[in-house]
């Protein structure tokens, strides 16, 4: 499918969204890198960022004071954020359907804001089962932004410049996560785990509407719509999901991505989950705030998030792929060691690992993609989070029984099992899709 622009035919606008692009005389190429669009994409990109997953990932800092104050063990309480990115692994894919009848930055938006409805809920649980269902229903409306944001990109960022834009907006994904972490610690030591988890929702709330009024109307999105082009014929929604999505279903470099997906953020979430259980036990006995700053070593993240993405177009997908995934388990191992400077190393090296192989496997999908891009890009993300969640939890039990060096042992062969799947499936050099429906080299 091309990606362009509508010319003017009845020198009035198509879809209110749409903006300039019902009217523009040539084919839209994406913005360019330093253009105004540009960096009003990747600010907004930004601060959509923060308001997903600082409020995705706020409690995962406090799990052990939410597990004392609910009565739970340590699986149980990581249900708390498992619940959360088992909803948006669920929604993805119909939030991306939404987004092909609605528009990107208008999904995004109802998104955002039914998700901050549900967080501010989230302070008020009067149970544990009751924390759980809401957490589900937040990560089910929080959906709505990683399911479009890389197609988003995909469609309005020049070609040749979507994997570097897809690792810069990683990189800022990163620092919502970290800063809903920093954030929450100090917090619940204060005030408790309920008082850190309403902070968050309100910043959440601030960075939504930043992202509200930077981001620009989208002008590669194609159109079409019920309400664009009038009523369906019927089984046409049906019909036309399916020819959307199977492809990518068939495609087993896309399903080998969705493996990169599954196993390496299921490995990721797991060590930030239990570590600090970890850390709080004897011999370390960290606060609460002290666990929190942990999640410094995102930092890491937010720069080979972005080196990641650039180096992939020069050296090749698959090699940095590769290459993040090997320092990720590196770093895994590291983290066996009993010093606290030396777990701190683990973590850092296992966090820059992550985060650069995240970019690449990310942008590569809608790269790769010809059709059905949000789909695509759903796809990964409903394994993605799928993987947070199953993998997240179930490891969990593991911990408890045996302790972290079981728990590392796991983790280990489930990045070799990504390794080995991008070994075999993916290609050593991948051409990038033009708008145009052509490639060019990488």
């Amino acid at each position: 499918m091309e990606y362009v622009s509508t010319t003017a035919q009845t020198g009035t606008a198509l879809d209110p969204e749409a903006g300039a692009a019902a009217v523009e005389p040539q084919a839209f190429t994406g913005h360019a890198p330093g253009s105004t669009g540009y960096r009003r994409i990747m600010a907004a990109l930004a601060c959509a960022g923060v308001a997903t997953f600082a409020q995705l990932y706020s409690l995962q800092g406090v799990l052990p004071l939410v597990a004392k104050d609910l009565d739970a063990t340590a699986s149980q309480a990581s249900l708390a954020v498992s619940a959360a990115t088992l909803g948006l692994a669920l929604a993805v894919l119909p939030w991306s359907f939404a987004a092909d009848r609605m528009g990107r930055v208008r999904t995004m938006t109802v998104a955002i804001i039914l998700a901050t409805l549900a967080a501010l809920a989230v302070p008020a649980s009067p149970s544990f089962e009751v924390l759980i269902a809401l957490r589900f229903v937040e990560g089910a409306a929080l959906g709505g932004v990683p399911a479009v944001a890389i197609a988003y990109l995909g469609e309005e960022v020049a070609a040749r410049q979507a994997g570097a834009a897809a690792g810069v907006y990683v990189a800022g994904t990163t620092l919502g996560g970290l800063f809903g972490r920093l954030l929450a610690g100090p917090v619940a030591d204060a005030a408790g785990w309920r008082a850190a988890a309403l902070s968050v929702s309100i910043a959440a709330a601030i960075a939504g509407t930043a992202f509200v009024l930077l981001a620009p109307p989208p002008r590669g999105f194609p159109q079409r719509g019920l309400r664009r082009h009038g009523p369906a014929e019927p089984g046409a929604g049906l019909g036309a999901a399916a020819a959307r999505l199977l492809p990518q279903l068939r495609n087993k470099r896309l399903l080998a991505l969705y493996v990169q997906a599954f196993a390496l953020m299921g490995a990721f979430v797991s060590v930030y989950n239990y570590l600090g259980f970890r850390l709080q036990a004897p011999p370390y006995l960290l606060p609460a705030t002290a666990v929190a700053l942990l999640f410094l070593a995102y930092l890491a993240g937010t720069v080979s998030s972005r080196v990641a993405g650039a180096w992939a177009e020069r050296a090749g997908r698959r090699t940095v792929l590769l290459g993040s995934t090997v320092l990720m388990t590196a770093g895994l191992v590291v983290t066996l060691g009993q010093h606290l400077l030396v777990v701190l190393l683990g973590l850092v090296l296992f966090t820059a690992g992550f985060f650069g192989a995240h970019a690449v496997a990310s942008g590569w999908t809608g790269a790769m993609a010809v059709g059905g891009r949000a789909q695509a890009a759903s796809l990964y993300n409903l394994s993605y989070y799928a993987g947070s969640s199953l993998v997240g939890w179930a490891v969990g039990l593991l911990f408890q029984h045996f302790g972290w060096s079981a728990l590392v042992a796991v983790l280990a062969a489930l990045l070799l099992l990504a390794a080995g799947t991008a070994v075999v499936l993916l290609p050593a050099r991948q051409p990038l899709q033009s708008r145009q429906g052509g490639t060019a080299s990488s």
